[in-house]
């Protein structure tokens, strides 16, 4: 999961980013809001996680114009403030979910990874594709009923295709979505592991289907996902 955190306060949005990527979500960092705006027009995010108070260009003004562009990445708003009509009208305006500072980093994980499950239809945070299905929240993958054994690489990358079954994928935009500690990834090692995968997935009802230019994406063989 690729997260972007806008947060001024540099204290904090180290902790929460050393935090998370503990706990294997990507989490890229931008302290301005009009340099985070330029960058969620610019790319793409599981989702967001937003203070209001910052410099250049406030959060809820951010809000705003992701929302009037159409972006409906998932975000959550963390702030130390907790008034009703406040977060009353910043729902209205395209808010997913709030947290009140201080907040446990377990609550924050849990809650960003419900609202990314319910954005993409997956409310029980249980994946299929043909014979293959993934439980996020034990972060186990059943192959005809059968548990698939894989490298914490392997196990990363099929967990990206599988949460967007029939949506290639780009080569860059899968690096983008695993963790940082994992330096040695590089453009080159995403294509080992396809291969790694395919062999794994052979004899089954699914495939990785490569397209030119645009990336990967998982199918299954009938045609239903």
């Amino acid at each position: 999961m690729r997260l972007l955190l806008v947060e001024d306060d540099k204290d904090l949005a180290l902790w929460l980013q050393r935090s998370l990527q503990q706990r294997g979500l990507f989490v890229e960092w931008e302290e301005d809001g009009m340099q985070a705006d330029r960058r969620i027009a610019a790319e793409t995010f599981d989702a967001i996680i937003l203070d209001l108070n910052l410099p250049m260009l406030g959060g809820a003004r951010l809000l705003d114009k992701m929302r009037d562009r159409g972006d409906a990445t998932p975000l959550i708003i963390i702030t130390a403030k907790d008034d009703l009509p406040d977060r009353i009208a910043l729902l209205h305006a395209g808010a997913d979910d709030f947290l009140a500072k201080p907040f446990s980093v377990e609550e924050l994980e849990a809650r960003l990874v419900a609202l990314v499950r319910r954005s993409r239809g997956h409310g029980r945070g249980v994946y299929d594709c043909g014979s293959l299905s993934f439980n996020q929240s034990q972060q186990l993958f059943l192959l005809n009923g059968t548990r698939l054994a894989l490298s914490a690489r392997e196990h990363a990358v099929l967990a990206i295709l599988i949460q967007r079954v029939g949506e290639p994928i780009s080569k860059q935009q899968i690096l983008d979505r695993l963790i940082s500690s994992d330096e040695e990834m590089q453009l080159e090692t995403v294509e080992v592991m396809m291969y790694r995968l395919r062999k794994r997935l052979e004899n089954f009802d699914v495939r990785i289907i490569t397209l030119r230019g645009l990336g990967y994406f998982l199918e299954a063989l009938d045609g239903k996902a």
